[in-house]
Formats: structure tokens, C-alpha cells, sequence
């Protein structure tokens, strides 16, 4: 089953009007009511002359653990027991040894340009950006455009494709405390929470600033956004979208970042070998650094 833009709750306009909707303005029309603009000018506290504290940012130091089973591996989802992995190009999924990569489960899916995973709620959620870019010959349920998928988790086989009104996406997690799902809408250039109970009604959505965000990983009650083009990974507040914490990869000597989960007190990401690849690209490489600064 697929449903279409339009039966996908909520529309590009209102998208865009939530995002410019700041809190300060929000907190006008609450507390004023209707007015004039000279009116809230003159209610406007002055300006602190106070500049904002620095966002603390440190430098990983990345472990190189193994090689993922597919060369494109693009997509990554932590559970207790094992690491997810989505290829990029065979569209194929696997759950693997932490520690050692052994393979221990795959489904072959139905996706397109896999570019997300997530799992939760009895299901597997697959993001395809849409398209395969000639990487591999083309199959019957490829698409031109970006869908969210949910699979069978036994079976890979497609239960429902939803069509999200900002076009593309690429990472995406499930959120056990809330039973969300949010994903990158990447044409927006924001973080989108989805409700899998109804049809993927949206939430909320939050703007990020940055070069192609990627994968997205929950973390005690804040989510953190990696931007694969600006090789750093920002910690977000998901109410306001403020930038709480951000770590940097290495430019030069780092694999280069697509996919990212956290387990264990342990940030991981994976090396899909494509797009705008950098001098430190390993394909194919899993690696991991602890979440502390040292």
C-alpha cells in the first residue's frame, strides 16, 4: 500500500510555516494578542549586551572496527542485541555482532537508494532517497523519488510506502519512550517527528543548519544530527532545535561519515564510499568513538 502525498498528513506549506513559527513569536501572539508591530517593539525587552555562551565541541578520536557486509553500507540502527546495517546499494539489511561483524540475520527490502533504518513498533523503517544512480541494474519497486518504507521485519517485503511532502530523506530512528519515528527531511533542510500509529502524522518538526544531514541517533531525551558534508555531528534540543554539543571528524584522516547510532556510550558510523567521498574514505568501514570528550 502506498500513501501519497496527499493523504501524507500535513503539507509543504504548513511544514515551512511551522519552521518559521520561533518561539519568540509564539510567545508574542500569546501573551500580547492582537496588536500592531510598533506595539510589540515597545513591549520588547532590551537587547542583552551578554554574548552566548560557546557550544562545547571537541574532536573524536575514531576507531576503526570492521568492514560492513555490503560495500555501501549507509544506514545504521543500534539494538541490544546487534548492529543494523542498511546497503546503500543492494538494498539489502543485516543485523551483526557488535564486536566481532559476524553476520547473524539479513532481509533483502524493497528499497531504493537505502539511506536510513530504523527499528521498533514489530517493524522495520527503511528510507529510500530514491533512485539507484546506476549503481545496480534497476528492479521493479525502485522509485525516482524519497519514501519512507515500512517492512516486514521477517520478510523485508513492503507493508506500506509513505510519501513525504518535502521529497527527500536520509537517516531515521525509532524512539521507544515516545513510539516516534524521526526522520531527516532532507529538502528541508530540517528533522521531522512522525507518529507510526497514524499513518506517519507529523509531530514536529525541527530546522537544522548544516551540509546534508545524514543519520540522526536519540539520546536521553535530546537527538543528535550527523552532517556528513560538514564532517561533524551536532546534539540537538528536539523542542527548539538549539545545537547543544558538537563533535568533529577528521577531514583528512577520518572514514567518511553517512549512517550513525549510539550504543553502549559508543557514537558509531559507517562509510558508504559515495557521494563527495574524502581523502580519509575507507568504504565499507564501521567505526565508533566514545561519546566523551578526551
Amino acid at each position: 500500500m502506498k500513501i501519497g502525498r496527499r493523504k501524507f498528513v500535513g503539507t509543504a506549506s504548513a511544514i515551512v510555516a511551522g519552521i518559521a513559527r520561533s518561539p519568540v513569536a509564539q510567545a508574542r501572539s500569546s501573551t500580547n494578542g492582537p496588536g500592531t508591530s510598533s506595539d510589540l517593539e515597545r513591549q520588547e525587552p532590551a537587547a542583552s549586551s551578554a554574548k552566548p555562551a560557546p557550544v562545547p565541541t571537541w574532536q573524536a578520536k575514531v576507531e576503526r572496527l570492521f568492514k560492513a557486509p555490503d560495500l555501501h553500507p549507509n544506514a545504521l540502527e543500534a539494538a541490544a542485541d546487534g548492529l543494523w546495517i542498511g546497503d546503500q546499494v543492494s538494498e539489502r539489511v543485516f543485523k551483526i555482532d557488535w564486536h566481532t561483524g559476524k553476520v547473524l540475520y539479513e532481509l533483502q527490502t524493497e528499497s531504493h537508494n537505502t539511506s536510513g533504518i530504523a527499528v521498533g513498533g514489530g517493524y522495520l523503517w527503511v528510507n529510500a532517497n530514491g533512485g539507484v544512480s546506476g549503481r545496480r541494474p534497476p528492479r521493479s519497486t525502485d522509485k525516482p523519488f524519497g519514501e519512507i518504507i515500512q517492512a516486514d521485519l521477517k520478510t523485508g517485503k513492503t507493508v506500506k510506502a509513505f510519501d513525504p511532502p518535502w521529497g527527500g530523506v536520509h537517516g531515521n530512528v525509532y524512539v521507544e519512550q515516545t513510539q516516534t519515528l524521526w526522520t531527516v527531511a532532507l529538502n528541508i533542510s530540517a528533522l521531522a517527528e512522525l507518529d507510526p500509529k497514524d499513518n506517519l502524522r507529523i509531530l514536529r518538526i525541527i530546522p537544522v543548519k548544516g551540509d546534508r544531514p545524514h543519520g540522526i541517533a536519540w539520546d536521553h531525551g535530546a537527538i543528535w544530527c550527523l552532517f556528513a558534508g560538514d564532517r561533524l555531528i551536532q546534539k540537538l534540543d528536539p523542542d527548539t532545535g538549539k545545537v547543544l554539543e558538537i563533535i568533529k571528524l577528521s577531514p583528512t584522516a577520518d572514514p567518511d561519515p553517512h549512517g550513525m547510532c549510539i550504543h553502549e556510550g559508543y557514537m558509531y558510523y559507517c562509510d558508504a564510499g559515495l557521494t563527495a567521498p574524502g581523502p580519509g574514505s575507507e568504504p565499507a568501514m564501521v567505526c565508533r568513538f566514545r561519546m566523551v570528550a578526551t
